[in-house]
């Protein structure tokens, strides 16, 4: 790299530099996207994210700087280069056309979605680009339910907010989530999966998902890689303000949501700033059944576990953010961005469960009826003014980053960053009580598998006895420091076409640890039956899942907020390792990268980028050994060492001005989940099982091939399609033995203590990888304000995409160590679809969106009877505004008018797993900008 600066450097003589800034020259914001041109010759280039451009290696003389934008007019200006010199230039673009069969943009929100694609239509890879503006136009109040609108995307709900992202079928680990380009840690304690719930959509200016990755991008992205990134400081005053409040009729409660932003340029403009705050206030909660299903030996299938629960669920979000940036010249260019996110999420659950349940036979193996026992749990937290009597667990998210951009001459850029991440989740005082009757006579209602009863005849509160009591603090943090620096130089080996070489490096810097405990409390006074406690009752009233779910009474949540649990005179305390014990790890993971990117013209309209990049991996892990749940006999610290090598090239043919076809063959990896790394081994002799980490995982490499053509409107929007094929060497799955005997222990752990008996044999479950999977699809989106229909439907605009994805999975293993046949990727949706119709005018917006997503398999089982999937969804939304002055607006919003449930089925559709309903939820507010 620094011989390549020495040779650049010796060749800067006799060109210059143009460099400058793009705005819409009526709000003074910036233009990404945008396409430049000088003339004569083959110079052109994009502006940047804060509307900034440049052009290196200009030949001195006369130009003509040509500006082109969908959805605004054309602009050109003369420009003189000088040797040696920068010429800067600041231009400003209106809104709409004038020429030709350009038509004039109504209303402001367009302006964003014209931003969003001509982003998308100058990327140099398949990407989907949703701006600021865009995302105002659905009612996502964070940005999983943003994300979910764009073509190839699902999202796994929790509490009925979208957490998990989808790409193209793939599962939330296959995929990444970055800000402003780097990494967002996970607050999870066993995954790497990022909880989209957590960042407010408020806080964003653009969201970008790249479906496939070039060399300069980190490569642990098989699906795809969702980058968010937050305001930029403006070009002048910048004030914004929203106030808004709603109801959720599931608990009759109501909702506040507030949001600012700030943003100025001072001294003389070379310093701009800008601020962004965020609160939302959720009071709201979910409905749930879960049943759990078995099969005896003689086929019969009944329900074996069955949970009736209310949540009642407080979700704050709170989320501020800085951006500073200073030009000391032209030349050179410094950014600081920091964002700070906290969530406290409270919860209180009552859960009626029937448990253990068991047939009983005549004797011809006839089933004559049924056992179990009962309970009545609920979950809360201790009282005061943070916990409120209910379970507080609080996520935190920040990212710091300071970055810097530099011209070192008219044919050198260097650009560097460094940043620091972390996330975190803590469960602090998390309560649970627990009141319990044994072998009890049972009767099952299975004519409706979908809503399974079962009832105790006779059993009343008074037959309820105390079972326990617990309390468990959780705590998992993940911090990353990571490092980046790039340079970029003129080279072409065509004459008279335009050619650039990128080389960097990388240095990712993780740590990871999870800490939990759990104890249980003995009432030295013994608590009495359920009947003579403080009760809350439950009669099922308005149940989404039935009226027929009666629950009854529970324990008050302010009892149990109230016990002085670490009172010696009150409670005899005790630690149960068996609930954390296996769970705790440490763990360190030092990455660094480099890559080489070659972007070459080959003609006017075709053009190539071909690289490698190279990622080396060291871990370090650090797990417990547990014997019998309880027994920490030692712990494992396993390090290890590995490089991918990932070479890509993407093609890109301008066949019109507005027609791009792109061709891609890229490679990427997904590294495992933090815990299946983690070398923990434990024991449960009771019931003959053993689990243990894999720090031998290897990380699954990709080779992805992807098509994609887009047609753009001069009136703001697209027609798209493309197809896509995935080759997945060493996936990672949950593999299961049996037979797991004493000497195959010995041969796995060879320095560790056989906990299973001589002659016996244990089930086993470990992550371990499979030989390969193929995933492969299309899909097809079409994006268009219908400015050809005449009069009053010229507003209307139209907002659809589809999604079709398949997978074959080899080298997976069932319970009896058989290779299972016909077997999908977990998470692979194969159905998505996405449609919404719209209507603008300067005063009036208004939009209805539909969001689709087939069943899926979300967790293979040791059988096709165990496999566990995820039930097909449909959503359906609603917004409007009126514009009462330039500056004032009112809005309002509905989500999941359909009332759709979270739902996971058994094997079969009929049978339920678990069914979550939330009901809609309504806000309304009024929103100012200037």
């Amino acid at each position: 790299m620094i011989l390549c600066c020495i040779s650049v450097l010796g060749f800067a003589q006799g060109t210059g530099l143009v460099t400058g800034h793009i705005m819409d020259k009526k709000q003074r914001l910036s233009l990404p996207g945008a396409t430049l041109k000088l003339s004569p010759g083959n110079h052109y280039t994009v502006s940047d994210q804060q509307g900034k451009f440049e052009f290196l290696n200009v030949p001195a003389g006369q130009y003509t700087l040509e500006v082109t934008y969908i959805g605004y007019e054309k602009i050109s200006q003369e420009v003189t280069v000088t040797s040696g010199k920068n010429q800067a230039v600041e231009l400003g673009l209106d809104a709409g056309g004038i020429a030709g069969k350009e038509v004039l943009i109504v209303g402001d929100r367009l302006r964003g979605q014209a931003k969003a694609l001509n982003q998308q239509k100058n990327n140099p890879n398949v990407t989907n680009v949703v701006s600021a503006d865009q995302i105002g136009r659905f009612p996502d109040g964070n940005i999983g339910d943003a994300i979910k609108r764009i073509p190839g995307v699902t999202m796994q709900n929790d509490q009925g907010e979208a957490r998990n992202i989808i790409i193209r079928g793939l599962a939330p680990q296959l995929n990444s989530v970055t800000l402003n380009g780097d990494r967002i840690p996970s607050a999870e304690g066993d995954n790497r999966n990022v909880q989209m719930d957590l960042i407010p959509s408020d806080m964003i200016q653009t969201i970008e998902l790249s479906k496939t990755l070039t060399p300069d991008m980190d490569a642990d992205a098989i699906g795809g890689s969702v980058n968010l990134v937050t305001r930029a400081a403006p070009n002048g005053p910048r004030v914004s303000a929203t106030l808004s409040t709603g109801y959720n009729p599931i608990r009759e409660k109501p909702i506040y949501n507030g949001a600012l932003v700030l943003g100025n340029r001072f001294f003389n403009k070379k310093l701009g700033a800008v601020l962004s705050a965020s609160y939302n206030n959720n009071d709201y909660g979910s409905d749930n059944i879960e049943p759990v299903w078995a099969k005896d030996d003689f086929g019969n299938v009944y329900t074996e576990e069955l949970g009736i629960r209310q949540y009642y669920v407080q979700r704050i979000r709170r989320s501020i953010s800085g951006a500073l940036d200073y030009r000391f010249n032209p030349n050179n260019v410094i950014y600081l961005n920091a964002i700070y996110n906290w969530r406290d999420d409270r919860e209180n659950r009552y859960a009626q469960g029937y448990n253990d349940i068991e047939p009983e036979y005549d004797a011809d193996d006839n089933i004559t009826g049924y056992t179990g026992s009962l309970s009545k749990e609920n979950k809360g937290g201790i009282g005061g003014n943070r916990g409120k009597n209910r379970r507080l667990e609080t996520q935190r998210l920040q990212n710091y980053s300071l970055r810097g951009d530099h011209l070192l001459n008219s044919k050198l850029d260097l650009n560097w960053s460094a940043t620091y991440s972390a996330g975190s989740e803590k469960a602090a005082h998390e309560r649970y009580i627990e009141y319990e009757a044994e072998d009890v006579p049972l009767t099952l209602n299975l004519a409706n598998p979908r809503r399974p009863m079962v009832s105790a005849p006779g059993i009343t509160d008074a037959d309820y006895e105390f079972n326990s009591v617990t309390e468990n603090n959780d705590f998992t943090r993940e911090s990353e420091l990571g490092l980046k620096l790039n340079l970029r130089f003129p080279l072409s080996v065509i004459p008279q076409q335009k050619g650039r070489m990128r080389v960097g490096a990388r240095l990712r810097l993780k740590d990871k640890k999870r800490d939990n405990n759990f104890f249980e409390y003995e009432p030295i006074t013994e608590f009495e039956t359920l009947d003579k406690m403080p009760r809350v009752f439950w009669d099922g009233h308005n149940f989404q899942p039935g009226k027929q779910y009666v629950p009854g009474s529970f324990i008050a949540p302010d009892f149990l907020g109230g016990l002085d649990l670490n009172n010696p005179a009150l409670f005899n305390k005790e630690a149960d390792p068996s609930e954390y014990l296996a769970e705790n790890y440490k763990a360190k993971e030092t990455i660094t990268a480099g890559y080489i990117r070659w972007d070459q013209d080959i003609t006017s309209k075709l053009s190539f980028i071909a690289g490698v990049r190279f990622e080396n991996t060291s871990t370090e892990y650090e797990g417990n050994v547990v014997e019998d749940e309880e027994n920490l006999t030692g712990q494992r610290t396993i390090k290890n060492d590995y490089l991918n090598v990932l070479p890509g090239i993407t093609f890109k043919f301008n066949a019109t001005e507005n027609l791009v076809l792109r061709l891609a063959a890229t490679t990427s990896i997904a590294r495992p989940n933090y815990y299946d790394l983690a070398p923990y081994v434990s024991s449960v002799a009771d019931d003959e099982e053993l689990s243990a980490g894999n720090p031998n995982l290897k990380a699954a490499y990709a080779t992805n091939f992807d098509f994609m053509a887009e047609q753009y409107f001069k009136s703001v929007g697209i027609l798209s399609g493309g197809v896509f094929y995935k080759n997945i060497k060493d996936f990672i799955y949950t593999y299961s033995d049996q037979q797991y005997s004493t000497a195959k222990f010995a041969a796995d752990y060879p320095t560790l203590n056989n906990p299973i008996p001589d002659g016996d044999t244990w089930a086993y479950k470990q992550a371990r990888n499979g030989n390969k999977v193929k995933v492969y699809g299309f899909e097809v989106a079409l994006q268009r304000q219908l400015d050809f229909l005449p009069g009053f439907a010229k507003g209307f605009g139209i907002y659809v995409n589809y999604t079709y994805t398949k997978s074959e999975a080899d080298g997976v293993y069932n319970g009896d160590g058989e290779k299972r046949i016909g077997v999908t990727l977990p998470g692979t949706a194969p159905h998505m679809f996405n449609a919404s119709l719209s209507y603008e005018n300067k005063f009036f917006t208004a939009r209805i969106s539909g969001n689709y997503a087939a069943s899926y398999l979300d967790e293979l089982g040791g059988s096709d009877f165990e496999d566990r999937f995820y039930d097909r969804q449909f959503f359906l939304d609603a917004n409007a505004s009126v514009k009462l002055t330039q500056n004032l607006r009112v809005f309002g919003e509905a989500n999941n008018l359909t009332n759709q449930p979270l739902r996971y089925f058994q094997g079969i559709r009929e049978r339920t797993m678990q069914e979550e309903f939330y009901r809609p939820r309504y806000n309304f507010g009024f929103k100012f900008d200037l």
